[in-house]
């Protein structure tokens, strides 16, 4: 039987050192399942593996995509489960790691045969965006699909955007194809979850925003200042950076009363909010593991406890 390794946590825990050494020990590639990391250009500030760590390991689906291209977890189920076909006639074991829910969601139990959008639908939802603004939106989804506008997130303009696409392109409701039925794969899942106290997983979040800004992360965001309103960019990191460019040059008095608005006005402003942000998505993320049982636990530094949990789940 082909086994499937994924190594998942929330975002600064320590799942790119571990994979490496599981997949040395192994002997097998890791694919990447950061939905950021797919895309060039932006690796300071999603902590893309470094020249080295790639060299350790055959890495897939790191840096493959232009921040242009449209991606979602469907194309990623389906890439995978490709590639993955592959990698086992000449594997018994392959690594997958990353902290994307929805990604990981796909691979192991697959997603929702939604239909893919066609480009007019897809030109015209984002022209209208442009032009009209979220809450337009919003209200037309309350229409067309009141079921699943009372559970999306308000503020997730992809979701939303995404949903109308579907109900216009199809004349059905999002909701519809969200039936939710988990796909039988050809190979064993062992899921393994890293953890740490969250005072320590804070602790380790905030230095590591800030040796992303001695690492440049301040100059890749100007870099792509053009690409701002691109979906790959719509994250933490990039967009508290940009709205601190947008500001940086007006007066004092303007600056303070944007401050009193809560915007953000300096450059510590914009790094301690950064930090913030990923500290909400980190608990955001441990609140979706949570729900899978599947998942066995380990503090990162645990490497030899981890190491053998996973012979002895290979041996059975």
């Amino acid at each position: 039987m082909k086994n499937l390794l994924v190594i998942l946590g929330p975002t600064g825990i320590g799942k790119t050192e571990l994979s490496l050494q599981i997949a040395e020990m192994l002997g097998c590639p890791i694919l990447n399942c950061d939905s950021r990391q797919l895309f060039r250009g932006i690796e300071v500030g999603t902590a893309a593996p470094t020249a080295e760590e790639l060299k350790r390991v055959r890495h897939y689906f790191v840096g493959t995509l232009q921040l242009d291209d449209y991606y979602s977890a469907a194309q990623y189920e389906a890439d995978a489960i490709a590639l993955l076909e592959e990698l086992f006639k000449e594997h018994d074991n392959v690594v997958l790691s990353g902290g994307s829910m929805m990604y990981i969601d796909a691979v192991c139990n697959g997603i929702d045969d939604i239909p893919t959008v066609d480009d007019e639908t897809r030109t015209g939802l984002k022209q209208r965006l442009a032009s009209e603004g979220l809450e337009s939106l919003l209200a037309e989804l309350q229409v067309l699909d009141p079921e699943y506008y009372d559970i999306v997130d308000k503020h997730n303009t992809r979701r939303i955007v995404h949903a109308l696409e579907i109900c216009h392109m199809t004349g059905k409701t999002y909701t519809s194809f969200r039936v939710r039925s988990i796909k039988q794969r050809p190979f064993n899942i062992i899921k393994i979850g890293l953890q740490r106290p969250r005072e320590e997983l804070f602790d380790r979040i905030n230095r590591r925003v800030d040796q992303m800004m001695r690492d440049g992360l301040l100059a890749e965001a100007e870099r792509n200042l053009a690409n701002r309103h691109l979906n790959a960019l719509n994250t933490v990191g990039y967009k508290e950076l940009y709205e601190y460019l947008d500001n940086k040059d007006l007066s004092d008095k303007e600056k303070r009363e944007l401050r009193i608005k809560g915007h953000l006005t300096t450059l510590n402003e914009a790094v301690e909010r950064i930090k913030k942000n990923t500290r909400a998505y980190a608990k955001k993320q441990m609140t979706w593991y949570a729900k899978d049982g599947d998942i066995l636990w380990f503090h990162p530094s645990d490497i030899d406890t981890i190491k053998n949990a996973i012979q002895q789940k290979l041996e059975v």
